[in-house]
């Protein structure tokens, strides 16, 4: 999980999710949004390699569609392809670890791709 600062220009990484069900996951994204007004909810999207739907991304299907029943923000895939590289040479310390961290990190990192995209689209 990541959240951005009320100005939209930094990422913050919150701590990751850690449920069982979709249900129990959509439950904590929707206290999340209330607790932090969130605006707009952004899932990464684990496409493979070469930029396909694969397994992996087609195992969130079941949960951005729960989000999007369960919010009225919108939500929004975005690729995360080694969004996890990133945030672990980021911050060596990371990688290997098994407790949410490198998620959140991993979140964070794409989050800050979003934001910078949307500065730049703006500047234009």
């Amino acid at each position: 999980m990541a959240v951005s600062d009320d100005l939209g220009l930094y990422a913050h990484p919150r701590p990751a999710i850690r449920t069982r069900s979709v249900a129990e996951a959509v439950r904590a994204v929707v206290r999340l949004v209330q607790q932090e007004v969130v605006a707009e909810v952004i899932v990464g999207l684990p496409l493979t390699l070469a930029g396909a739907r694969g397994h992996q991304a087609e195992a969130t299907r079941p949960l951005v569609e729960a989000l999007r029943a369960a919010l009225a923000v919108p939500v929004r895939e975005i690729d995360e392809r080694l969004s996890s590289a990133q945030a672990a040479a980021a911050s060596p310390g990371l990688g290997g670890k098994r407790d949410g961290s490198l998620d959140s990190a991993s979140a964070a990192v794409v989050l800050q791709g979003v934001l910078d995209r949307r500065r730049r689209e703006a500047a234009r």
